[in-house]
This record gives C-alpha cells, structure tokens and sequence, in this order.
C-alpha cells in the first residue's frame, strides 16, 4: 500500500512558477512509475507528466512542455513538478499517481488510471 500527499500549491499570478511535491509512504516507492494529473472545473482528468521508477524516462504532454518539469528523489520518497511560465489555463486540482509498472506504460499510451492516488491540490492561476 502506497499513500500520497502533495503540496505546494496555492495562487500565482500569469507567469509565475510553483513547484508541486508528493511524498510517498511506503518502501516501494522506488519501483514505481509516478505521474501528475489535473483536473479543472467541469473538465475530465488529464494527464500532466509521467516520470519512470529510476527518473530516467519523462512524459509530458504538449500543452505544458517546455514549462513544466517533472523529477524524483528516490531517497526522500518525493516527485516533484516544477511549473512556469503559469497559464491561466493552467488553473486545476492537481494530483501525483502511481503506477506499479516502473515505467508507466499505460500512461504513455493515454491512459488516466493509476494504482495510488493523492487527495489533490489546488493551483489557481491569476490573470
């Protein structure tokens, strides 16, 4: 059993940055794939950033590269999602999942599921 907890969010003006974090419980942690999600209002979930168990492949999705930067830190059970150059469409309920494929496969392949999730927070940006 996985638990998530992220942080880091809050409000921010158009072209501020945020970095979000997720820590996980768990000794497993390492051998899993993890991903962040977003939700806004009234919108389906869609898919952010996927980094594999080791950090040595990442996913991004169109809408957010070159802005966004997803790590981990194995040794602090942590991922990371550096945000910039903040848009207001931007604005959603953000969440880390976790896969237990190390590479996250499914999500490569347009998938919304995962194993474990976070209770999600807030970004709101500002125009």
């Amino acid at each position: 059993q996985v638990q998530l907890v992220e942080s880091g969010g809050g409000l921010v003006q158009v072209g501020g940055s945020l970095r979000l974090s997720c820590a996980a419980s768990g000794r497993t942690f390492s051998t899993y794939a993890m991903g962040w999600f977003r939700q806004a209002p009234g919108k389906e979930r869609e898919f952010v950033a996927a980094i594999s168990w080791s950090g040595g492949s990442t996913y991004r999705a169109d809408s957010v590269k070159g802005r966004f930067t997803i790590s981990r830190d194995n040794a602090k059970n942590t991922v990371y999602l550096q945000m910039n150059s903040l848009k207001p469409e931007d604005t959603a309920v953000y969440y880390c999942a976790a896969d237990k494929d190390p590479y996250g496969s499914s999500w490569y392949r347009g998938s919304l599921e995962g194993d474990y999730w976070g209770q999600g927070t807030q970004v709101t940006v500002s125009s």
